[in-house]
């Protein structure tokens, strides 16, 4: 996966070369991962750039400082208007967003309420997050040995960075052990998502998610696919599932900003239904591509072109 870096960089309010977007190493961040951050990407279409919903993004993002009481000097509405210029300023026809908000550098301690709050937003060019083959051919994933934060040790609603040293511990073990991806169970057993994705199952016809208290993240891209199932007539529960569901699964597949709508053909080596993608997720795949690809309807409101002006935020 090739990554092509925009040079301009978004710091608290100016445009930065990409090489100076640098912090101290006594930074606040860098001893204790007091960071926020969010993933969003930008499509090329037909009527140019558009990135697909900034407005629910940037609303995870402002939560997540919130959960962890970072006040920002900037609204919503500013950051949102901040990556249209971003995409703009480096003339990118599509890139992948990462807006990075964290703790720099002031006192050295575990207090962290009088370091400054840093405000990044940066871009490069990334492909198919798990693999060129992996939405047309699906991916072999693993149950993991680690299992997602228990409830009140660490807030999993928030996109923090300290939770992904737990993604990266599952990631590691996968790909160390053959696989592309992991999946974790949460701190009752019940499965959660895999590092950086939530999991999707169907079953006769019914497509199954875990709920939010089972240590998920609320993916933007899980709601739009939720929404997507409803139109074509899909019911989808949100429960607790238990491990062995995925081994009994007609279709099992992962969802976010840089994975899409990824099918998973094995987990442990035991085959998702006949070991490739399955038709529900074909089906959800295209509807969820042809829109944020500008082949189709933006009936959702989805989309913000960035040769436009931003309108208000809803």
């Amino acid at each position: 996966m090739s990554i092509v870096y925009y040079d301009q960089v978004w710091h608290n309010g100016k445009f930065i070369p990409w090489k100076d977007a640098t912090i101290h190493v006594a930074s606040h961040v860098v001893s204790y991962a007091s960071c926020l951050f969010e993933g969003i990407r930008c499509y090329e279409t037909p009527q140019g750039p558009a990135i697909f919903r900034l407005k629910e993004h940037t609303d995870r993002l402002v939560n997540s400082c919130k959960i962890y009481r970072m006040e920002l000097d900037y609204s919503r509405p500013q950051l949102q208007q901040a990556m249209v210029e971003l995409v703009r300023t480096n003339k990118a026809l599509h890139c992948y967003i990462r807006p990075v908000i964290f703790r720099g550098y002031g006192e050295v301690g575990v207090n962290p309420l009088k370091n400054p709050i840093e405000v990044y937003l940066l871009a490069w060019q990334w492909g198919k997050y798990l693999g060129a083959e992996a939405l047309n051919q699906g991916v072999d994933v693993c149950v993991a040995s680690w299992h997602r934060m228990a409830p009140n040790t660490m807030p999993a609603m928030a996109k923090a960075a300290s939770n992904y040293m737990n993604a990266q511990l599952i990631k590691m073990e996968a790909v160390t052990n053959g696989y592309t991806e992991g999946i974790a169970l949460d701190a009752s057993g019940h499965i959660s998502e895999g590092s950086g994705e939530n999991i999707f199952v169907v079953r006769e016809g019914r497509i199954h998610t875990p709920p939010l208290a089972s240590s998920v993240l609320p993916g933007i891209t899980r709601d739009s696919v939720i929404t997507l199932a409803h139109e074509l007539g899909f019911e989808v529960i949100e429960q607790e599932l238990a491990r062995e569901i995925l081994y009994i699964a007609d279709e099992v597949f992962f969802t976010g900003t840089a994975a899409e709508i990824t099918p998973i053909r094995s987990v442990d080596r035991i085959a998702v239904g006949a070991g490739k993608p399955g038709p529900i997720t074909k089906k959800l795949q295209e509807r969820f591509l042809s829109i944020v690809e500008g082949r189709a309807e933006d009936r959702y409101g989805w989309l913000t072109l960035c040769n436009q002006p931003v309108g208000a935020s809803r």
